[in-house]
């Protein structure tokens, strides 16, 4: 090879991207998956250095759907037959602090999270190739997923669910979590589109197309919003974690899920942690 011949190859090597890193499966039970930015070239998964680390049993006013939740992944770890799963409903109620809860509960017993953002889910295949080879069973966790159109990751994601003739591996699961039970926005004007046949109601293709991917998660399960009471013993739960005292912490609490429009799980855990932090006895 002639020396002008290579070092041409050598500047086209340094055009190339670098190739992906190795994944350190040892280094963390949780995952992310990183995406190369370059259409066609796999990315790689990232340990998660801090985990977070919250009990199921820290979880209050949602047993109903901890226990669906928890026995469909109790199954996907034994090897048995499960379904990927759609948590779907209000916000800040526990949705995706349930997947954090069984990572948490069960990763002593293989279990592993991947998270991955909503426009990288094109990187499905490349996922599912690197972790069929392992003997670790995982959730791949999308969070907050909402689609405005047929976008490649709302059609990467239903031909990964049920549409093609590859399939995902059977050590993997995808758990998503939303605020739309139908992952994508509804409008007034596709009810326009609804033909009626008699007693029967035939949805237009609109929102057929809508809920065909919603209805390929085999587990829906949904979360409704707390009442008074429900909101107080939540945060009554988390002074008795966090230390802080219960006098005098309801009327206060009230007014902090006033002013956030909320009576939600995550305002108060907020508040409890306000609450305990400015009310600490001095060391």
């Amino acid at each position: 090879m002639s020396k002008e011949l290579e070092a041409i190859f050598q500047r086209l090597e340094q055009l190339l991207p670098p190739p992906p890193p190795q994944t350190d499966w040892d280094a963390s039970v949780a995952f992310r998956w990183r995406t190369s930015g370059r259409k066609g070239t796999p990315g790689w998964l990232q340990p998660v250095r801090h985990v977070h680390k919250i009990k199921l049993s820290d979880l209050r006013g949602i047993d109903r759907q901890i226990e669906q939740v928890e026995q469909n992944a109790r199954q996907f770890i034994e090897g048995k037959p499960a379904n990927n799963v759609l948590l779907t409903g209000a916000r800040g109620t526990g949705k995706s602090s349930i997947v954090k809860g069984l990572l948490n509960k069960y990763s002593k017993q293989g279990l592993r999270l991947i998270e991955v953002e909503k426009n990288d889910l094109v990187d499905l295949p490349y996922i599912v190739d690197l972790v069929a080879p392992r003997k670790e069973r995982f959730l791949l966790f999308c969070d907050d997923l909402t689609f405005h159109g047929a976008e490649d990751g709302y059609i990467a994601l239903k031909v990964a669910l049920d549409g093609s003739i590859s399939t995902t591996s059977e050590n993997l699961l995808i758990c998503a979590t939303s605020n739309r039970r139908h992952l994508m926005p509804e409008y007034m004007n596709e009810n326009l589109e609804t033909r009626y046949i008699g007693e029967e109601i035939h949805p237009g293709e609109t929102v057929e197309e809508k809920i065909s991917l919603s209805e390929r998660f085999g587990l829906w399960v949904t979360f409704y919003p707390f009442d008074q009471d429900e909101y107080l013993a939540i945060v009554d739960h988390w002074l008795k974690v966090l230390g802080g005292p219960p006098q005098g912490a309801h009327e206060e609490a009230l007014q902090w899920a006033l002013q956030r429009g909320s009576r939600s799980g995550r305002v108060a855990y907020q508040f409890a942690r306000d609450w305990a932090g400015r009310n600490a006895k001095k060391k």
